[in-house]
């Protein structure tokens, strides 16, 4: 019996190892015969931040928001606490409680200064476009797409004259109405790029164009102009295929006058110039001849595929050669006043404002180019002019410097002709019939205002050019924010009358007759004429502007500038 019970070997010793429950795998478990401690009430453990029994949680005096928590309405996990005091605050939880000042794109300003203000803002401070909820499965349109639209549209706009922020802005806006946020348009003379950026950790993308041709069709920029608003308006919704078709309509479209009219306007302009100097019909009559054949050589030179530069040259000859004739055949009119109406129609008052204006706004390398450009076609006049002037020299024409500085002050033939001189300048434009009504008004009123502050107060004619001129600015930027389109149609027409034709001629013949001093003191003149337009047209868009309050700004001077650098 002993025996039995005493049973050796390794079966026995494997048979005493194995456990007899599933108890004995831990070691927590009470021997036998230890009865068991009572469950606790609560099922759940408590923690050591858990409120004692007996105290009351403490409320919180002010909410304070997270960036994690879930907005009003919403119940989250979490302690019956925490979702008490967001119960009883009433507050969404964000952060900060009072939220953050927003930049909201509404209609209330035109597109052109809220893409601006935008413009001016750091990256990081840009309100991003409000996302549209779309059904599951349909994406939204394909960012290449996007991107060359924007390009097209910037090409039309620059090769039109637009300044490079206008140009920047349109794409902005164009970009930042189909969901690109993160977009940086690009502006340099006759390159245009864009970038995009999804996420700072997506690769960007990358487009650019450049402007081979650039023409003056004003109507074609009024259309531009029109697009870009609606892509921009949240009342029109306009999809990327019908921008497309719009954009073809507007390439396809033809100029509003014939080449004809064009010459036709082109005299017309200078036997207007030629009554502002102090002409007679004759010389009205005389100089408009001349203007026409020099816009007709000039389409000939365009023809035979010679750079803009000869077109310049060859027409500013004829109006010079009729004035020599004049002298040679010793006809009684001011043979002076015809060459300056003939140069009223060649200055490029518009591509030395818009230089001006890329400088102003801090685009230096674009209005570095535009400068070198208007210094070319200047150059070109100055040898067409010149070349007839020394010719007519030799043959011993009698062209005096000073005959048209006396010129007689006719107030109402004057304003009269002032506001003809616009209306060829609009027709030369290209602009659209119905601005061109409200442009000669304006011309009128600039010319009414240099003349009252030169003739009548005797003030210096730099100033009064410049104060004429930022009328015009001021009166051409309300307009267009008036009509959502283009200040260009209602400026530049309207500056045609002060433009420094007389100062430039007489320069000209005084450095042919050998007198270097008074033909550069003139010359000088006629810059700072000029510049004074320019910049005079530039102040008046500013001023302009602050009339409106930018986007986001509750004060004057939060209004950002346009600031590359800050001098030092």
């Amino acid at each position: 019996m002993v025996a039995a019970q005493k049973r050796t070997g390794p079966d026995t010793e494997l048979e005493d190892r194995k456990p007899h429950s599933d108890e004995a795998h831990s070691a927590f478990t009470p021997p036998s015969g230890v009865p068991l401690p009572p469950p606790p009430e609560d099922e759940h453990p408590t923690s050591e931040f858990a409120v004692p029994s007996g105290l009351a949680a403490e409320q919180a005096s002010e909410p304070e928001g997270s960036a994690f928590a879930p907005p009003g309405g919403h119940t989250a996990a979490g302690t019956g606490a925490q979702a008490q005091i967001r119960q009883l605050s009433g507050y969404p939880a964000f952060t900060p409680p009072h939220g953050m000042p927003v930049v909201r794109l509404t209609k209330e300003t035109p597109w052109q200064d809220r893409m601006r203000t935008m413009l001016r803002m750091p990256i990081a401070e840009r309100p991003v476009p409000e996302r549209t909820e779309r059904p599951e499965g349909e994406t939204g349109p394909a960012v290449p797409r996007i991107l060359d639209l924007t390009l097209r549209i910037g090409e039309l706009l620059l090769a039109g004259g637009e300044g490079a922020e206008d140009v920047e802005a349109a794409m902005f806006g164009v970009a930042h109405a189909y969901g690109l946020d993160r977009v940086e348009p690009t502006v340099t003379f006759t390159l245009l790029s864009v970038s995009y950026q999804p996420s700072l950790v997506d690769d960007p993308v990358t487009a650019s164009r450049t402007v081979r041709r650039r023409g003056t069709d004003y109507t074609r920029l009024s259309a531009v102009f029109r697009l870009v608003d609606d892509i921009c308006s949240d009342d029109v919704e306009v999809s990327l295929e019908e921008s497309y078709r719009r954009l073809v309509d507007i390439r396809r479209n033809r100029h509003p006058y014939s080449k004809w009219a064009l010459s036709g306007a082109s005299g017309t302009l200078a036997g207007a110039a030629s009554i502002l100097v102090g002409g007679t019909w004759l010389v009205f009559i005389l100089a408009a001849i001349g203007a026409m054949l020099g816009d007709r050589l000039a389409w000939r030179a365009s023809s035979r595929g010679l750079p803009e530069f000869y077109h310049f040259v060859v027409a500013a000859m004829p109006p010079a050669a009729m004035g020599v004739a004049l002298s040679l055949a010793h006809v009684d009119v001011k043979a002076s006043a015809v060459v300056t109406g003939g140069l009223f129609a060649l200055i490029p008052g518009r591509a030395l404002v818009a230089a001006v204006q890329d400088g102003l706004t801090g685009y230096y390398i674009t209005a570095s180019a535009r400068l070198l450009e208007v210094c070319y076609l200047i150059v070109g006049i100055v040898c067409g002019v010149l070349i007839v002037l020394y010719g007519g020299l030799q043959l011993d024409a009698k062209l005096q410097p000073g005959e048209s500085l006396g010129m007689t002050q006719r107030p109402v033939l004057q304003i009269l002709a002032a506001m003809l001189l616009t209306v060829a300048f609009a027709v030369l434009l290209q602009q659209e019939r119905h601005t061109v009504l409200i442009a000669t008004l304006n011309g009128g009123v600039a010319w009414v205002v240099f003349g009252a502050l030169h003739y009548t107060v005797d003030i210096n004619p730099v100033a009064s050019t410049a104060v004429a001129a930022g009328l015009v600015g001021l009166f051409g930027q309300l307009l267009s924010r008036y009509r959502y389109a283009s200040a260009l149609p209602y400026v530049t027409a309207a500056i045609g009358p002060l433009l420094p034709g007389s100062a430039t001629y007489f320069g000209l013949l005084r450095l042919a007759q050998g007198d270097l001093n008074a033909g550069i003191a003139s010359l000088t003149q006629a810059a700072a004429l000029a510049l004074a337009i320019a910049i005079g047209v530039n102040l008046g868009g500013e001023v302009a502007r602050l009339f409106i309050q930018a986007p986001g700004a509750t004060e004057a001077k939060a209004r950002r500038g346009a600031k590359r650098t800050r001098g030092f």
